[in-house]
């Protein structure tokens, strides 16, 4: 059993340095932590390297046995409470961090889903993850991102993913506009929210759709919003003009959902 208790040691460092996006790039990897994260990592059979444990979670079997008996099939490495005190990103660590293979190779479109959701520039952590934790929630499996959004495998965004990481094959687009005209050619039409429009979430058919999500504060670019082939807005009752980027997304997600059971039903 390998058990490191010095902050010096070059794998704390490279553990370190991967909560920096340039360094997760680079070395195609990423962090998860916690229980949940774990299990969801296990049953989802992502590409784990590797599992850092604190050396007190034996003794107070603070991870579910059935946990330790899938962690124990692969490389273990333990640390002391100190070193995983630096290491982890909570106030309450729960003992155990897993070192995963970014899903990044590969690349392709998947077209035969019903919609494709693409992210021009979100930059909230927290907006990010939520919107992915959506996009699993209704049966999709991929997203788009453009180059300006948020990383998706910031430790933050992972964890309010609450799994869903595992799940959706994050696509990074260099270029969206080029990548959405490429999608065009698909026969996929371009669905932007707009306040210049008079058509609601519920006026459009979800079939062959890229619902795009724009920036926070300035939505979607306007070069996108050119090449859209339908705005919609979300009605609203109350004096609020807009809503969270990822409030927004899930309602726009369940009339998709709506839609469909409907045509089921029918």
């Amino acid at each position: 059993m390998i058990k490191i208790s010095s902050k010096d040691n070059d794998f704390i460092k490279h553990v370190k340095k991967l909560k920096e996006k340039k360094y997760r790039d680079e070395s195609g990897e990423f962090i998860v932590e916690g229980i949940k994260m774990v299990r969801e990592a296990i049953i989802e059979k992502a590409d784990i390297k590797q599992f850092i444990l604190c050396d007190d979670c034996e003794k107070t079997e603070s991870i579910p046995k059935d946990i330790m008996y899938e962690i124990a099939k692969y490389e273990c490495i333990y640390v002391t409470h100190n070193i995983f005190k630096i290491l982890s990103e909570v106030q309450e660590p729960q003992g155990v961090i897993a070192i995963i293979g970014k899903n990044g190779s590969d690349e392709q479109i998947d077209y035969n889903q019903d919609i494709i959701v693409a992210l021009d520039d979100i930059q909230d952590p927290g907006n990010l993850g939520t919107i992915l934790r959506t996009v699993d929630s209704v049966g999709l499996t991929q997203i788009l991102v453009s180059k300006g959004t948020a990383d998706c495998y910031n430790p933050k965004v992972v964890r309010s993913t609450m799994g869903a990481i595992f799940r959706v094959k994050v696509i990074e687009c260099e270029d969206l506009e080029k990548t959405l005209k490429e999608i065009k050619k698909q026969k996929f039409k371009i669905v932007v929210s707009s306040l210049q429009t008079q058509n609601t979430i519920y006026d459009i058919n979800y079939n062959k759709k890229v619902i795009i999500v724009g920036n926070e504060a300035n939505g979607v670019k306007n070069t996108i919003q050119e090449m859209a082939d339908e705005k919609i807005k979300i009605p609203m009752l109350g004096k609020t003009e807009s809503l969270n980027a990822s409030v927004a997304t899930g309602i726009i997600l369940y009339e998709y959902v709506r839609q469909m059971r409907q045509g089921d039903a029918s």
